[in-house]
């Protein structure tokens, strides 16, 4: 385990958990004073009431929880979000309505779920060529369906 420090922004939230003991995200919870309307084709930023603090060898990643889409068509707009380990700011999620119908989010709902991450620096040598391969600069759909 990789110890991640947790700040609640206000005494009345309450503390995201795993829900099973094989759960690889903790599941995140609105933090709102009043319930949200998610219109269809619409997004919103939605607050968890919580700060994180963790290692810079980490990245959190938010990701939409499958009830939630399956059941209601309700996803995390910019999939997987990236919290940095260098932020201490709120963490807010962007919820996006797929579906045709409203979607009410009230005050402690479980909304996406968070999943530490390791991370891996890139070092970047620039470069004139690039060595070849099969695909080349083959893009979208260039392999097949």
């Amino acid at each position: 385990m990789v110890k991640v420090l947790l700040k609640k922004l206000d005494p009345s939230v309450e503390l995201p958990s795993y829900k099973t003991d094989g759960a690889s995200g903790i599941d995140l919870m609105a933090f709102i004073k009043k319930p949200i309307n998610l219109k269809p084709y619409t997004s919103c930023l939605i607050p968890t009431g919580i700060s994180l603090a963790f290692s810079d060898e980490f990245e959190i990643q938010i990701r939409p929880r499958s009830g939630l889409a399956a059941k209601n068509n309700i996803s995390v707009l910019n999939t997987p979000g990236t919290i940095d380990s260098d932020y201490r700011g709120e963490i807010k999620v962007i919820l996006f309505n797929h579906g045709s119908n409203d979607f009410l989010i009230s005050n402690k709902d479980r909304i996406a779920q968070m999943v530490l991450t390791p991370v891996i620096k890139m070092n970047l040598e620039e470069t004139d060529d690039l060595p070849n391969t099969v695909r080349g600069e083959d893009g979208f759909g260039s392999t097949g369906k």
